[in-house]
């Protein structure tokens, strides 16, 4: 209880780091419209994001690994304060680019030490818990940071919110420094090592799940935004609350995965979340002019999207449990490339094919998921059935 508070200080931290990632999504179609760019080459922007977030960050951590830990992660807030600075003095698209890539490397680093910490601040026995209020504070920036910023970005000029992000990161600076003790830095891994994790056939498998899977829903996430004021035909206000709405249900569902994976296995859950996500995807496009199938459908998708990452951690630990820090980090890192590529060709679907294209495009992206998660869950039940036979050798011969 002693150092809770301090744990939800990092929650805190992590909510605002969060929203700079998630909320430019909510206000797409305006940052397109004041830099001038278009609707598809603004979603670029969270491709440069999550590229930069994928290959900056285990670099970055493996070059710092020796780093005093309370150091590292204000220095890393530092560095992402920099980037909400170059955001709101932006005057034009590339400026921008660069913001975004400042920001993306702040956040990567602060995210992995805010973990790390979070965990050695905790009570024994308390460190799973610490880890998931950290998160929870990141997942947050969904709920109310995406529809949050969709209302300032309405009302008032979107920078307003990187300025309110900079300046109350400003101020987390100087609590983490009184609130934060110094920690030592930990034994560097080096990147060759992280990576020859690939070179178990079931691991490299099941990491291109979650590949897969954001990569699907990320094509039309980026441009839900204008999906929904130009396609369905929602106002602003109703885009904000469709945006909560769809938030809430992300969280419901990211703890449905995870009581599921317990209760009725990981190749179950995780393939029927695979399944209806697709599927609902396919009806958001059937459906995408009607208001009233597209609220309800929205809260559907993020549902049965979010219940498959708990599923995949937990598959991908339990493969690798004396490797998990690392096999959790590459898969991080696979996700965000996934977001950058599903990024990519839903800006090229609004572009060469229609707005309307990245709902089906989407769902085509999450069933190609559905491969290797089926080739990784029968390796999974060969490697047990040899198991049990070799174990059942053994007993006949003894």
């Amino acid at each position: 209880m002693l150092n809770s508070w301090k744990i939800y200080i990092l929650a805190i931290v992590s909510f605002l780091v969060g929203t700079s990632e998630f909320v430019i999504a909510g206000i797409l179609d305006v940052v397109a419209s004041d830099v001038g760019v278009t609707v598809a080459a603004a979603g670029q922007l969270i491709t440069v994001y999550s590229l930069s977030y994928a290959i900056g960050t285990p670099i970055l951590i493996a070059f710092t690994a020796k780093m005093d830990r309370r150091k590292l992660m204000l220095a890393a807030l530092a560095l992402f304060i920099a980037g909400n600075l170059v955001t709101i003095s932006t005057t034009g698209f590339a400026m921008l680019v660069g913001a975004r890539i400042i920001l993306a490397l702040g956040t990567g680093v602060f995210m992995v030490v805010a973990l790390t910490v979070a965990a050695k601040i905790a009570q024994l026995g308390k460190q799973g818990s610490a880890i998931a209020t950290v998160l929870i504070g990141f997942n947050l920036a969904l709920i109310l940071g995406v529809p949050l910023g969709r209302v300032i970005a309405g009302s008032y000029d979107w920078k307003i919110i990187f300025t309110g992000i900079g300046v109350l990161s400003l101020i987390a600076i100087f609590v983490l420094l009184l609130a934060i003790p110094k920690f030592e830095g930990e034994t560097p891994i080096p990147i060759r090592e992280q990576l020859s994790i690939f070179k178990t056939p079931r691991i490299s498998v099941a990491l291109s799940i979650g590949f897969f899977w954001i990569l699907g829903y990320t094509i039309i996430y980026t441009y839900i935004s204008p999906f929904l004021i130009t396609i369905t035909g929602m106002s602003d206000r109703m885009v904000s609350i469709g945006l909560f709405a769809f938030g809430i249900a992300s969280l419901l569902g990211s703890q449905i995965g995870g009581y599921g994976a317990d209760k009725w296995g990981i190749p179950r859950t995780m393939i029927g979340g695979l399944l209806l996500h697709s599927g609902i995807l396919l009806l958001i496009t059937a459906f995408s002019h009607s208001v009233m199938f597209v609220m309800p459908l929205l809260m559907f998708w993020a549902f049965f999207a979010w219940s498959t990452g708990p599923v995949q951690q937990v598959y991908l630990i339990g493969m690798a449990p004396e490797a998990s820090g690392i096999i959790l980090s590459l898969n991080t890192s696979i996700i965000q490339l996934g977001m950058a590529v599903g990024a990519v060709i839903g800006g090229m679907a609004v572009e060469n094919i229609s707005l309307q294209s990245v709902g089906w495009i989407g769902a085509i992206g999450v069933a190609i998921g559905l491969i290797p998660a089926l080739v990784t869950f029968s390796m999974r039940s060969r490697s047990i059935n040899g198991e049990q036979k070799l174990a059942k050798d053994n007993k006949l011969e003894f």
